[in-house]
């Protein structure tokens, strides 16, 4: 007999797994996939012990996840979704009808009968309420094919159940934000060290939404530019230049990994502590010396007025020293976006 198998879409957090776990105790063989997108944060590995996404499917379900490169289709909705936005700039609904449409392409590689997800009715306020799960279900080609076992018995039978590939009795009921019916099935499973639950979505947060609105307004959203989106302090200096400082070395260290040829590198001598800065787009000899000045700010001066900061123009090596003061936070206040 061969076994049915069903694609199951992990997101980082309990819900999908769990989800995945009752079909796989139901003896079917589950092939989990997450999508990764530039504004998720939730597959990397969480405060307090839990473990990342991987290693909770490796021990959950017994099988390796597969990560699929979504991010450029996902940056072309982006710009002018067809649902609209949520609070902030998340384009939810649009989002989860990229994702299904592409499990249900999935479905036909894998030879999978339908498709799984994590979700709960009622758990989210734009994407998880009834119309919305619908419209989600009909616009992704998904129809009849996708399974929600954590709310599955309050919605209409999905062809697996009507087939019998699935039994619905042994399918879960929940519904809203509570969250301790989750914890007490991952007790069961004897799942442990899954990420408290918060959103993994960066869009979410107004701060990095103001970011990206005016990333996207400047014409300026592509996949390097969207990398540096999560780091540093953001200057609009000009509609065609940028200026982001680091806040720490590990940013420091990231700004100066993700420098691209044309783009500036600022950064004080040896002989003091204080943070890179990258600047992308068309920089005037007035920018430089004003992202100098920026930079200075941001440096310890051991009580000097001003220093030399030092800047190089990739994929030039040799850098050129700017006696610079700092510049005034009233002036970069006006620049931060």
């Amino acid at each position: 007999m061969i076994m049915m198998k069903a694609i199951s879409l992990i997101s980082g957090g309990l819900d999908s797994i769990l989800a995945a776990r009752l079909i796989k105790e139901q003896g079917l063989e589950i092939i989990p996939v997450k999508f990764k997108i530039p504004f998720c944060h939730s597959d990397k590995k969480k405060e307090g012990g839990a473990k990342d996404t991987s290693c909770l499917v490796r021990e959950a379900l017994g099988v390796e996840l597969k990560e699929i490169d979504i991010s450029e289709d996902f940056l072309k909705l982006l710009v002018r979704p067809k649902h609209g936005f949520g609070s902030n700039i998340n384009p939810c609904i649009d989002c989860k009808i990229l994702m299904f449409s592409k499990a249900r392409e999935l479905m036909r590689e894998f030879g999978a009968s339908f498709v799984i997800t994590g979700e709960v009715l009622g758990q989210r306020p734009m994407s998880q309420y009834r119309k919305a799960l619908e419209l989600i279900e009909r616009k992704s080609g998904l129809e009849g094919l996708l399974l929600r076992p954590l709310s599955a018995g309050l919605f209409p039978e999905s062809l697996p159940e009507k087939e019998g590939w699935v039994k619905r009795d042994k399918l879960m009921v929940f519904c809203g934000r509570q969250r301790r019916p989750q914890m007490e099935l991952a007790k069961e499973f004897k799942i442990e060290g899954y990420p408290n639950p918060a959103g993994g979505c960066l869009l979410t947060d107004p701060a990095f939404a103001k970011r990206l609105r005016d990333m996207i307004k400047h014409q300026q959203l592509d996949l390097d530019n969207a990398a540096l989106l999560k780091i540093g302090r953001h200057l609009r200096l000009t509609p065609a230049a940028k200026l982001i400082v680091g806040r720490c070395q590990r940013e420091d260290e990231e700004l100066v990994r993700l420098a691209m040829q044309g783009d500036y590198l600022f950064m004080p001598g040896d002989d003091l502590a204080g943070a890179t800065a990258l600047g992308r787009g068309e920089f005037s000899d007035e920018l430089i010396k004003l992202s100098c000045n920026i930079t200075c700010r941001y440096c310890d001066l051991n009580g000097k007025i001003s220093a030399d900061i030092f800047y190089r123009r990739l994929p030039e090596a040799s850098l050129r020293a700017v006696n610079s003061t700092p510049e005034a936070e009233k002036g970069i206040a006006n620049l931060r976006i």
